[in-house]
């Protein structure tokens, strides 16, 4: 049983999030208010109808109803208002910087501008900052269950709002679809100084891993939890200091573990991984950052330490100026409970 000093700890030490896809933080009750001012019909007739729906046996079916999800989204507002609903959860868990996921190739494919979603979620950045003083950064990802054409296509119209992107990543159904598969659009992207991430290692095995780092040349690989089979790659992450996104509530929701006691989180720092605890799609998978730290120290048994070095490598594993990393490094290593 998790101790209330350490539930308090948790939910008040300085973190950051690498691996959060706005549209899977997109809660029931907003869905169906955009989806009636939208005029959208959505298949359940109830919010608790919806919540019912997310018992997921694998990534696909948890994919066939976010992208169902996802269809309701059709004016700059309503990405505006779903990335600000978010903003407001990492407000109350103390999340002081966000990288944030978006899927341009679900809405583009509906008619929705790619000038419609950067618009609507930048704005929504801006605001978080001048009201909340979160920073962030937007990453948009390809589909890879979709062509690296498509990838291709994406990328160029995107570039044109390159001043509003950070980087480009890699999501969706991952067996089946190795990272080898986009490599001409991430050389693309790297020839344009883009920062380079990409799932693998989710349901996928630790080649997955080896294919996103040789073949695409991340620099931050999201979930990887596949890698603690193969002794060769951990060695390898630890000696490089790989970042690694995992995210506990996903793991579980999705049955890649079978119980967060079986998840391999602890196992990784024990091996010197710079792991660190994120949300993925808090809406669909039940529970945002703190929510996922807290359920993974109790069924782990973490430490004060252990929750420290998570938070550590949150600010190490982003993307922020060196010296913005310092800064909150340093605010860290003097953090007490009593604050």
């Amino acid at each position: 049983m998790i101790t209330k000093e350490l539930e308090k700890y948790i939910s008040t030490i300085p973190k950051t999030e690498l691996h959060l896809h706005i549209e899977g933080s997109f809660e029931p009750e907003l869905m169906f208010e955009i989806a009636q001012r939208n005029q959208v019909n959505i298949k359940f007739k109830t919010v608790e109808e919806l919540r019912q729906a997310y018992e997921f046996g694998n990534l696909q079916d948890f994919l066939d109803i976010y992208y169902d999800g996802a269809n309701v989204l059709l004016h700059e507002q309503d990405f505006y208002d779903l990335t600000m609903a978010y903003f407001r959860k990492c407000k109350q868990d103390n999340v002081v910087h966000t990288e944030i996921f978006a899927d341009p190739q679900t809405h583009l494919s509906r008619g929705v501008s790619m000038k419609t979603i950067i618009d609507g979620i930048t704005r929504a950045r801006r605001d978080a900052e001048r009201e909340f003083g979160i920073s962030s950064y937007l990453i948009i990802c390809f589909l890879r269950h979709l062509d690296e054409n498509s990838a291709i296509e994406m990328f160029e119209e995107a570039l044109q709002f390159r001043d509003k992107i950070i980087g480009v990543g890699l999501d969706s159904s991952e067996v089946g679809n190795h990272p080898e598969k986009f490599k001409r659009v991430f050389a693309r992207a790297r020839e344009e100084n883009f920062r380079l991430v990409a799932h693998a290692g989710e349901e996928g095995p630790s080649d997955y891993i080896w294919g996103a780092l040789r073949e695409l040349n991340v620099s931050r690989i999201d979930h990887g939890i596949r890698c603690m089979g193969d002794e060769e790659l951990v060695e390898y992450l630890a000696e490089n200091q790989i970042p690694l996104t995992v995210c506990p509530l996903s793991n579980l929701k999705l049955q890649v573990v079978k119980s967060l006691t079986h998840h391999p989180l602890k196992e990784m720092l024990d091996n010197g991984l710079l792991a660190m605890v994120n949300s993925d799609d808090p809406a669909y998978f039940g529970g945002y950052v703190n929510e996922n730290m807290l359920q993974t120290a109790d069924a782990l048994n973490l430490s004060e330490n252990d929750i420290l070095q998570l938070a550590k490598n949150s600010f190490i594993a982003s993307f922020l100026p060196d010296e913005e990393k310092e800064k909150w490094l340093t605010e860290l290593d003097n953090f007490r409970i009593s604050n």
